[in-house]
């Protein structure tokens, strides 16, 4: 235990350049969170109905594995994003995601761009659920799939 320890402290330099890092303060629910940006930058809604949406988005380099593929957590991202934004109500608290179910089908490489469609499944009471389909533009290939539940309590709604 001790040596694992070790291995995880900083150096005087890297606690100097870490001591340098400016983290803007964010104020939740106002503004999105570094994670958010990370994460989500870079995608583009194309269409929007009730319960349906079509987005954009190329693969960049940060959200990749080390063999260049768009990573799994990343896709688990995308689809807990594309889900809860067909469930979103302005003004109220976010939806909390309770269950996914992720198939992840191919790969998509750095500069990929992968179309995103989520449609509405429905709602009963708090829950809601949603479908999440990712699909490589230039090849067609299924790149994930997934099922979405989100709950909001109905305290929320009454904010």
């Amino acid at each position: 235990m001790e040596d694992a320890k070790k291995c995880l402290e900083l150096t005087p330099e890297e606690s100097e350049a870490v001591s340098r890092v400016v983290v803007p303060e964010i104020r939740v629910g106002k503004e999105p969170s570094l994670y958010d940006l990370f994460a989500t930058t870079g995608i583009r809604v194309d269409q929007v109905e009730p319960g349906f949406a079509v987005c954009s988005f190329k693969v960049p380099p940060r959200l990749t594995d080390k063999d260049g593929n768009l990573s799994n957590g990343a896709i688990a991202n995308l689809v807990d994003v594309a889900g809860a934004s067909l469930i979103y109500v302005k003004g109220l608290p976010m939806n909390v995601s309770v269950d996914m179910s992720i198939s992840y089908v191919s790969k998509a490489k750095i500069d990929d761009e992968l179309e995103i469609t989520s449609k509405r499944l429905g709602q009963k009471g708090g829950y809601s659920g949603t479908s999440v389909l990712m699909r490589n533009k230039s090849t067609g290939e299924i790149v994930a799939e997934g099922r979405h539940s989100l709950f909001r309590s109905p305290a929320a709604s009454k904010l």
